[in-house]
């Protein structure tokens, strides 16, 4: 699925050039849910920017789904973006003034699919995160957890290749928390590759592999063994519904 060899970034600030990834090389199969974890400045952000084909490395390749995007000119990225990749990010990134419904549908518009089949796919993926009666709720109407099943609503629309969560928990209290990572594991099992990054050691267990950055290296490379999370379906039982809402 993901194949980076000796990726490198910099940056020029002034006279200074600052190395924000020396050399990192690893690989992520399908179906495989990893962590990456570093302190700030370690090169994390960086490393996502570059997964999700936000910028482009200074040195180094990285193959997606067995494309070459190292080489991609911004038309080139923008157009794998929208094909390969779903991302959730810490803020949500919903826009304010549209429903739960119409923010789930803008990655298809984007993409060309057509009105009917568009509000056809926004809805199954809204009630396939439980929100099926949350669809005509804007943002302000919602409480951080129901956000961001959204904003994972949205990321899978398209049914991408890859799922990239930036901090998806950091603006989440602890039982919103445990839910989201709760819906990422199952994904996970349902077959979706993940990559997330994340500062929480009890967030990046929930996973099953931990990349650790510094200073722009990969220094660790871990496996690790996932708690276990109940076995259910996505749609939520009433009870746990009712506990998110």
């Amino acid at each position: 699925m993901i194949k980076i060899e000796h990726l490198q970034k910099e940056y020029i600030s002034g006279s200074i050039q600052v190395l924000a990834l020396q050399g990192v090389s690893f690989t992520v199969e399908t179906g495989q849910f990893v962590s990456i974890m570093g302190a700030s400045g370690s090169g994390k952000s960086t490393l996502m920017n570059l997964l999700g084909l936000l910028d482009s490395p200074s040195q180094g390749s990285y193959c997606l789904d067995g494309i070459e995007t190292s080489t991609l000119d911004e038309v080139g990225r923008a157009r794998v973006r929208n094909q390969k990749i779903g991302f959730v990010f810490q803020a949500f990134n919903l826009l304010p003034r549209l429903s739960a419904l119409e923010n789930v549908e803008l990655p298809m518009i984007y993409a060309g699919v057509k009105p009917a089949a568009r509000r056809e796919k926004a809805l199954a993926a809204l009630e396939r995160l439980g929100l099926e009666d949350r669809f005509r709720h804007r943002p302000s109407e919602l409480s951080g957890g129901q956000n961001q099943r959204v904003a994972i609503a949205r990321a899978l629309v398209n049914e991408p290749a890859l799922i990239l969560a930036d901090e998806p928990t950091g603006a989440l209290d602890t039982r919103n928390s445990e839910e989201i990572m709760e819906v990422f594991q199952e994904l996970n099992r349902q077959g979706a590759t993940i990559v997330l990054v994340t500062h929480e050691p009890d967030i990046a267990r929930c996973s099953g592999r931990i990349l650790r950055l510094s200073d722009g290296l990969l220094i660790a490379d871990e496996a690790v063994q996932p708690p276990a999370a109940e076995t259910r379906s996505l749609m939520p039982r009433a009870d746990i519904r009712e506990a998110v809402l």
